[in-house]
């Protein structure tokens, strides 16, 4: 009997970490059957040789939630093999809701992540109001890839306590208990598990924390008993350097308390963690937590990404002038005439001064802002790369030499200011340890801000081929397994005979990034930084070849994950 489709004579790395081998990949139907010498034919055969095979890639922390509604393929983030998402980080969900509460959750989405309200607002049917309707919602959706999702705590504590919920006081015991049963109810109908906020950073447009960022244990610990009795992770973006009093040690305070819920919750606790120059050994203090907790039995895995997360900037999006008012005009025209204006003398004069003034307040450092180059593009930045050194090489202004890079490639050229990872060594430091994953992607957020959804295509080409600093084999298990048996994507992440077939055919040699572009897809017209990539022929979803070389094949065969 002839297979739906077989994958020929790839080097097969099949995302447990053990060494590539030659072998054939036979699927029928969602599932793979076979994997060595597959004799026999199918309906489609795809000649792998001297390409790689692997798992489609897992991506554990995205914020999709709104745009698969009308981007079913979930770009950028299938353009660099990833087949299967994880949606609700953050503590940031659209349920469960309360009647009048989405434009609440809209607008916090747009205030957190930067996706904007009003596009959420047209592009979701908002037809639920638990998150067992939401799951139920996103069932019916097509979808180009895998989607599961975390009940978020701001949502939660909104739809449970209302305008109290936005208070800085505890909750009491009557809203522990709603908010307990809003969460039994989410992961009961298939939720991956509960996600919350802490960190200072994020807010409503009203400028208040968002809702739970000053929980206390007591409120956390409540849904770590609803996750022993239900299962599912708890993920958490942290506050590590806010607290006073406890120990101390405000690091050591937070992580403690995350080690106190995996305990009590029987559960894996998921924390973002990044290096930050302003706070060089932040994140050696936290690894340093984690692991006194998890030798008390605790199972926290903070999540850091493979590269510097940057904002972007550029003539296409915003650039570091646009608050001055010539530059505030410039940005209402076509980029034809945004060239032409800064090319002109007699605009060009206003603008440069303008920048100059802006330069002088301090607010960027130069030598950590760089252009992004294109051929090929690199994440990877020294200190010779910045704007303020190629201005001193050029012997002219940093606003000189930043109108003049901007106006290359068109007008096209983007910069990059990192604001966290910045030091890759410390980086690479992080993700030497085997209890650190991959995540923080942010696949839909910060959509005129940042494009961190090429995180894998960054990791197999910089740090695999490029560095040497993983293997292959690692480098692939970081992307798929790990990360699928973390959250509970269960039957992916792995090549092997009963998986579902989620399959990645990539040319190692021909991998590379795409440079970032602003386009206007959104509802409304609303903007936002996409990038692609070269090198992945195939991507296989549920057997069925979703992406080929970069272009959609027309095919939604994504399912929902449930717990």
């Amino acid at each position: 009997m002839a297979h739906d489709l077989i994958i020929r004579g790839g080097t097969v790395v099949d995302g447990t970490g053990v060494p590539p081998r030659t072998a054939d990949v036979a699927i029928e139907g969602d599932r793979i059957v076979e994997i060595g010498r597959v004799d026999g034919s199918a309906r489609r055969e795809v000649d792998a040789d001297g390409l790689v095979v692997t798992p489609g890639f897992v991506d554990i922390h995205t914020h999709l939630d709104a745009q698969l509604a009308w981007d079913p393929i979930g770009s950028s983030a299938c353009w660099h093999g990833v087949t299967s998402v994880v949606l609700g980080n953050c503590g940031v969900t659209f349920a469960p809701v309360a009647p009048g509460g989405r434009e609440v959750l809209a607008a916090m989405m747009e205030s957190v992540e930067d996706i904007p309200a009003a596009s959420i607002l047209a592009g979701l049917s908002w037809n639920w109001e638990s998150y067992g309707d939401y799951l139920e919602e996103l069932d019916g959706l097509p979808k180009g890839p895998n989607v599961g999702g975390m009940v978020g705590h701001c949502a939660v504590r909104l739809a449970a306590m209302g305008e109290r919920g936005m208070d800085e006081m505890p909750a009491g015991a009557d809203d522990m208990a709603a908010m307990a049963a809003m969460v039994d109810e989410a992961l009961s109908a298939g939720a991956l598990g509960f996600s919350t906020s802490r960190t200072l950073l994020h807010r409503v447009p009203d400028g208040r924390n968002v809702p739970g960022t000053f929980a206390a244990p007591e409120e956390l610990l409540a849904f770590a008993d609803v996750l022993r009795a239900r299962g599912g992770i708890f993920e958490a973006a942290p506050a590590y350097i806010r607290f006073e009093g406890g120990s101390g040690d405000p690091v050591r305070d937070e992580v403690a308390m995350y080690g106190d819920i995996s305990r009590a919750g029987d559960c894996d606790v998921s924390i973002g963690l990044t290096q930050v120059d302003a706070a060089p050994d932040l994140h050696l203090r936290v690894l340093a937590a984690v692991e006194a907790e998890n030798g008390d039995g605790a199972r926290i895995r903070p999540q850091t990404t493979s590269r510097q997360v940057g904002v972007l900037f550029g003539l296409t999006g915003r650039t570091p002038f646009d608050r001055r008012e010539a530059w505030r005009d410039l940005g209402h025209l076509p980029l034809a005439a945004r060239i032409a204006s800064l090319a002109d003398p007699s605009s060009r004069g206003t603008l440069l001064a303008e920048a100059e003034q802006s330069i002088a307040s301090g607010q960027i450092d130069w030598t950590g802002f760089f252009p992004l180059p294109d051929s090929p593009v690199s994440h990877d930045f020294g200190p010779r790369d910045s704007v303020a050194a190629i201005a001193s090489q050029r012997g002219v202004t940093v606003a000189e030499a930043f109108i003049d890079l901007a106006c290359e490639m068109d007008g096209r050229r983007v910069f990059s200011w990192p604001i966290l990872n910045q030091d890759m060594d410390e980086v690479l430091g992080m993700l030497n340890r085997d209890y650190v994953t991959l995540g923080l992607a942010d696949a839909g957020a910060h959509a005129t801000q940042i494009m961190d959804a090429s995180q894998p295509t960054f990791l197999l080409t910089h740090w695999v081929r490029d560095r040497g600093a993983f293997t292959l084999e690692e480098a692939v298990r970081r992307l798929t397994s790990d990360t699928a048996d973390l959250f509970g994507v269960a039957g992916r992440g792995r090549l092997e005979p009963g998986a579902f077939a989620d399959v990645n055919v990539i040319d190692m040699d021909g991998l590379a990034l795409g440079y970032p572009e602003m386009v206007a897809d959104f509802p409304g017209g609303a903007s936002r930084w996409t990038q692609g990539a070269d090198g992945y022929h195939y991507t296989v979803v549920n057997g069925e070849v979703f992406m080929e070389s970069g272009e959609h094949t027309g095919v939604l065969s994504g399912q929902m994950v449930r717990l």
